[in-house]
């Protein structure tokens, strides 16, 4: 996943520090792609991958092989995410929770257990981006919070199960920074009207238009809080491909120790407001609401 974020600044930083880097991007083309060729050096390798086609894992895969076969492979960053939809899990289409799984979940382990056979070759390291969505619930990210969390438990357990390897496993659980479309109002206003336009009316009258407007509205305030800075999580990445006795997990971003302890010391109640105030706090849904009961009685 480098064509943007945390996976490009990643492959400049590793190709800098003259490791040979091969850049998994979804277009070869792309904006990323190019200004990855223009500022790394010719040892860094770009191949063209969408992780839920099958075939272009397999290529990639043979790539590697054949590039790695008498050295192995020291390292697997698997970075690629994927979340289009701000909405509660009821209005949220079940395709989109396909989607993210496909991409954020069973892609990575493709990947990765394509991957392991050079991965113990070499003893090597696998660092995987998860986010906190995976282990708590955020209003509004269901579909990405539940392959987030899928994602994270199948690492823990690639981390005990390899260890005879000499495999060390680490995960990356940042806070919210500014990476690709994540903070472009415009793409989440077209993502907002493409999903009021494919909801069933039942739905839409249940929890109303203003309903779904106001999740977009504060999420795109949330937006601004957004970390442009992302060396932290370069980092922390780094550190878990060559730190001798890496950490389990990283939690690069500011205000992620508070919340883990509410998450895990405080009451469900204090959470579920706690995420409510600092991510997204939705209104009554329309059906809810006093002045519709008011105007069904009338």
């Amino acid at each position: 996943g480098c064509d943007s974020g945390f996976g490009q600044a990643t492959a400049r930083h590793l190709d800098i520090m003259g490791f040979q880097v091969f850049a998994s991007v979804l277009d070869l083309q792309s904006p990323g792609a190019q200004e990855l060729r223009r500022s790394c050096s010719p040892k860094l390798t770009l191949l063209q991958m969408d992780l839920t086609k099958p075939d272009d894992i397999q290529r990639v895969l043979q790539h590697i092989q054949a590039h790695t076969n008498s050295t192995g492979l020291w390292g697997l960053v698997n970075n690629a995410g994927f979340n289009d939809t701000i909405a509660d899990a009821e209005l949220s289409p079940l395709g989109k929770f396909r989607s993210c799984m496909e991409v954020n979940f069973f892609g990575s382990l493709e990947l990765t257990k394509g991957l392991l056979p050079l991965l113990r070759s070499a003893g090597g390291r696998i660092v995987t981006v998860s986010s906190p969505a995976g282990d708590m619930p955020f209003p509004c990210l269901a579909p990405y919070g539940a392959s987030k969390a899928a994602l994270s438990l199948l690492m823990d357990t690639f981390r005990s199960e390899l260890q005879p390897w000499g495999i060390k496993v680490s995960l990356i659980l940042p806070g919210y920074y500014k990476t690709g479309t994540t903070c472009d109002p415009a793409f989440w206003n077209l993502q907002k009207e493409q999903l009021l336009a494919s909801l069933p009316q039942e739905l839409l009258q249940a929890y109303g238009e203003d309903y779904v407007e106001e999740i977009n509205q504060q999420f795109i305030q949330f937006m601004k809080v957004a970390v442009e800075d992302l060396s932290a999580v370069v980092n922390s990445i780094t550190d878990g491909l060559l730190a001798a006795n890496p950490a389990v997990r990283y939690y690069p971003g500011q205000g992620l120790g508070i919340m883990y302890f509410i998450h895990r010391y405080l009451p469900y109640f204090v959470r579920d407001l706690f995420l409510k105030g600092f991510f997204i706090n939705p209104k009554l849904p329309r059906a809810l609401r006093r002045e519709h009961h008011n105007d069904v009685k009338k």
